[in-house]
């Protein structure tokens, strides 16, 4: 029996020239979950981590906090999927995230206005009719995840650790979630939004199946300061 531990990255650079790098405050949540770990993980466990930098560092800096030895192996099938590809082809002014960003600070609910985009952009991505305009499918995208938690079972059964961390994205882990409850693709994505920076959800692989056992955790942020909790 093993405990997957799949880790949201901390806080990205939200209308940045790059997305793809933590925040101060996504510095600080990576630190929190290392510590929690550090608490928690009575022995080192096996660490796999996306190739995107947000991934990277998230685990470097939690890593620092709570297993310095370990080694972290870096697989592109836990990369989220282009969202900003997704987003601008559904509203242009993703093409642009700082005039983006420019937008958001004047609105008064800005964690609703971007739910409204994201929920439309989802939509037109999952509906195959416009596949020919992504790089990646939805269909494709969800295959790649199954395929990379499959290898992971796999090499679990091959080398038996207690514990096994994979440190990835909102989507991916909602895919992860959705494969082992058996969801839609509109009721993974529900589940997408939710998500928190630096959370961690938490599955079970058992006599060749993997059950849920928690779902975006992330009392340890608030514990430590309210402000740590962010979604974007």
């Amino acid at each position: 029996m093993t405990t997957i531990y799949l880790v949201r990255h901390g806080q990205a650079s939200f209308g940045a020239a790059s997305y793809d790098q933590l925040s101060a405050k996504g510095e600080q949540q990576a630190q929190v979950v290392g510590d929690f770990f550090k608490h928690t993980l009575k022995e080192r466990p096996l660490v796999l981590a996306g190739s995107m930098q947000r991934h990277q560092q998230t685990a470097q800096l939690a890593l620092a906090q709570s297993f310095d030895d370990a080694s972290i192996q870096m697989e592109s099938a836990w990369n989220e999927f282009d969202h900003q590809q997704v987003f601008a082809k559904y509203d242009a002014r993703f093409n642009q995230p700082e005039l983006l960003k420019q937008d958001v600070e004047l609105i008064a609910n800005p964690r609703a206005y971007l739910a409204k985009i994201f929920d439309g952009a989802i939509d037109r991505w999952i509906g195959e009719q416009y596949d020919h305009e992504y790089h990646e499918t939805w269909l494709g995208f969800q295959s790649r995840v199954e395929r990379a938690l499959h290898g992971l079972c796999q090499q679990i059964d091959a080398t038996q650790p207690r514990q096994a961390v994979v440190f990835s994205s909102g989507g991916v882990i909602s895919v992860a979630v959705g494969q082992v409850l058996g969801l839609n693709a509109k009721q993974i994505f529900a589940l997408n939004w939710s998500i928190a920076n630096a959370s961690i959800t938490t599955l079970r692989w058992t006599d060749g199946g993997l059950q849920l056992l928690s779902f975006n955790e992330h009392h340890y942020l608030k514990a430590r300061d309210a402000e740590l909790l962010t979604w974007i």
